[in-house]
């Protein structure tokens, strides 16, 4: 199984989505959707799991926080999370839910590390350039787990 991993698209449909997520089982966003439309977007090519961003508000229809388990797997989609010093709220719900992975956004930056037994993912930004920011998505392949996520990069578009 192989889980697509997006964030902070800010209302932002890259084109090259579609080929680039093609084949995956699910997609999560990881917050700062945008607009609706990027959801339905990503519905066209696979289940999607998403979270509310701090930019995020109305018409958007998402929680805060999302747990879902994919192969076996235990993923926390949350928007705003240190790895290192996750806020209360935030460890209260990693200590009950005892993910194997938790995939957030916010930072624009990609991120992959362990705590312990938790692997804290970030595929970076994928909204329009800004501040020339590098923009990128990400893919996660759970036949084994323990390889890095494949960072694709997607240009400036």
């Amino acid at each position: 199984m192989t889980v697509g991993l997006i964030s902070d698209t800010h209302g932002f449909w890259d084109d090259q989505i579609p080929a680039l997520f093609a084949g995956v089982d699910h997609i999560l966003h990881a917050g700062d959707i945008g607009a609706p439309s990027i959801l339905v977007g990503l519905e066209r090519i696979a289940p999607v799991t998403a979270v509310m961003g701090n930019c995020d508000g109305p018409p958007l229809d998402a929680r805060e926080t999302e747990v879902i388990d994919l192969a076996g797997y235990r993923f926390l989609v949350h928007h705003i999370v240190d790895p290192r010093d996750p806020d209360d709220r935030l460890a209260r719900s990693i200590a009950r839910h005892q993910p194997a992975f938790v995939v957030f956004g916010h930072t624009h930056k990609p991120h992959d590390s362990r705590v312990e037994s938790i692997r804290y993912l970030n595929p970076g930004y994928a909204g329009r350039v800004r501040f020339n920011q590098p923009r990128s998505l990400a893919i996660l392949d759970l036949a084994d787990p323990a390889l890095p996520m494949r960072l694709i990069d997607l240009g400036a578009v």
